[in-house]
């Protein structure tokens, strides 16, 4: 449960995050007394310019990030070989020692652990690998962003408008 509610508090964030970027939009301010329908056609004409420029259009949303990696059938069967591995290591261990099925006994509780040791460990490897992949996708959505501001905020000022 701790697992999937991480997920959300994930999902959460990168809305957050790309939604106030996405929605951002500068206040434009009429230098050169442009009328208020001049100033929208300046507008629609830097936006399309801006995303020409930078082949980035902040009108669409971002992409959403991949779904975390479940569990997969892999991991959910590395405790029962495990175990198993362990019961025969154990059995064989336990027959030379005289009891055969206490060593077994020994060997799966043993190999079991390993194998669920090594189901968590695999799955924060995924869960890091997935976390390093959104940060990516936020970085470059960021970059993209960032050039075709510049780029509209170029044209715009050229066209006599201040922007903050």
């Amino acid at each position: 449960m701790c697992g999937k509610v991480r997920i959300w508090l994930v999902i959460l964030l990168l809305g957050s995050v790309f939604g106030s970027a996405w929605a951002a939009e500068p206040f434009v301010y009429p230098t050169k007394g442009q009328s208020p329908e001049q100033t929208e056609k300046d507008k629609s004409e830097c936006y399309i310019w801006a995303k020409q420029q930078t082949g980035f259009d902040p009108m669409q949303a971002p992409q959403a990030a991949p779904p975390p990696p479940p569990s997969s059938p892999q991991h959910q069967g590395q405790m029962a070989r495990g175990a198993a591995r362990g019961a025969a290591l154990g059995a064989i261990g336990g027959a030379i020692a005289g009891d055969a099925g206490k060593g077994a006994a020994i060997g799966a509780a043993t190999g079991g652990g390993v194998g669920a040791m090594r189901k968590r460990s695999s799955w924060r490897n995924e869960q890091a690998q997935y976390q390093q992949q959104v940060e990516q996708q936020q970085a470059q959505y960021q970059q993209r962003r960032s050039e075709y501001d510049r780029a509209y905020s170029a044209c715009m000022e050229g066209r006599g408008y201040v922007l903050k």
